[in-house]
């Protein structure tokens, strides 16, 4: 009869663990947009908001390999000629944090009238998931 306790009390321990894998957060979405500037070049480049395709914030809240993100704008920029620039990348796992963000760093670039702020073509350039 103690058998059976421990045996019917493991599986009922067991059923109950394992029914917590079940229930695995959610993966937030992460939102992020790239900003181009140089020292030399009063245009300042842009890419609209995008959804970064299997991105994942850690639990500090930073973006694993958001360098590579960067270096992907980089690397682009270098192809159409553009040297020597500067990339920042901007995320967030919220829609509204990342568009005030987005908001405000337009409205300081615009306000600069020596600076031209152009856009980058959502289908001329996508970050993509870094290998």
């Amino acid at each position: 009869m103690k058998f059976v306790k421990v045996l019917l009390s493991a599986v009922v321990m067991l059923c109950v663990l394992s029914s917590f894998s079940l229930f695995k957060k959610s993966q937030k979405t992460v939102y992020a947009f790239g900003i181009s500037a140089s020292f030399t070049d009063s245009v300042v480049y842009y890419t609209d908001i995008q959804v970064l395709d299997s991105a994942q914030l850690t639990k500090e809240g930073f973006l694993p390999k958001r360098e590579a993100y960067s270096y992907q704008l980089k690397n682009y920029l270098e192809g159409k000629g553009l040297e020597n620039r500067t990339c920042m990348i901007y995320f967030s796992d919220s829609k509204s944090g990342i568009t005030k963000d987005f908001s405000k760093l337009s409205a300081k670039y615009k306000k600069n009238k020596s600076s031209s702020f152009q856009p980058i073509e959502k289908k001329d350039f996508q970050f993509t998931k870094p290998q």
